[in-house]
């Protein structure tokens, strides 16, 4: 017999939920029942998101690389709900290329976004999960934190970085009720990845060299529904045909 707990009632919080995995978690949790708080970049594409999955949507349109924005985002859901039972830290910038021919700035921007915002989201709301015993937390990693890949060093250095604080902070608030966890995807058809053509994006899943952004979001799905007693600490996740 299959075990899962339900989510309807819970209240979650999804980063980059304007596109992508972030957008395809939303609409997977929205049909569990669940209340959202939709963070990113673009008011116009978070209100397309909200109005297409409906219900008590919290639209925050924010720059999570500036720390102040963080902040607002965390204090501006809980004063809408109260709590926040779900974290989906998910937002996160992609830059490939020769470390001899990059641009530090946009390293900077990179960091402050992946790893730094997922850092201060997470502090922002803890007390309140610590208050309340329970909550679950799952962070956006990639097969990247897992592995260093040769063309994009500086994107493997940020997840490599969440992976640790994953794993580090899952230790700490094990003890107290709620759950960490990272799911690591590889290729992902989707804008961050260069694909917004559905046709070149069936036809990549065709061939088993890609994931849909669906995919990665009903494994967050399944990590978030396993029994209490039961973490899920990391999830690897790769088209068939990408061997790294």
């Amino acid at each position: 017999m299959v075990r899962q707990q339900s989510l309807s009632g819970k209240v979650a919080l999804v980063t980059g939920a304007s596109s992508g995995i972030g957008r395809a978690i939303a609409h997977a949790l929205a049909a569990e029942g669940v209340r959202l708080a939709l963070v990113g970049r673009s008011a116009e594409r978070l209100d397309a998101v909200a109005s297409a999955i409906g219900g008590d949507a919290l639209v925050l349109p924010a720059d999570l690389a500036q720390a102040g924005e963080v902040d607002r985002v965390a204090q501006t859901a809980l004063a809408r709900f109260g709590q926040i039972d779900l974290l989906l830290p998910n937002a996160g910038l992609y830059i490939p290329g020769d470390v001899a021919d990059g641009d530090p700035d946009a390293w900077d921007q990179l960091l402050a976004v992946n790893v730094n915002s997922v850092f201060r989201l997470i502090r922002a709301l803890l007390p309140t999960m610590i208050a309340r015993g329970q909550g679950d937390i799952v962070v956006t990693s990639s097969i990247s934190g897992h592995q260093a890949i040769q063309w994009e060093p500086v994107y493997s250095a940020s997840k490599h970085a969440i992976q640790a604080f994953v794993h580090g902070l899952r230790r700490q608030l094990g003890p107290k009720n709620i759950r960490v966890g990272a799911v690591a995807p590889g290729i992902v058809l989707n804008e961050l990845w260069g694909y917004s053509d559905p046709a070149r994006i069936a036809e990549k899943v065709a061939a088993r060299e890609g994931l849909t952004s669906e995919d990665v979001a009903d494994a967050v799905l399944f990590m978030l529904t396993r029994p209490a007693n039961v973490t899920i600490r990391d999830l690897v996740i790769l088209p068939q045909n990408q061997d790294l």
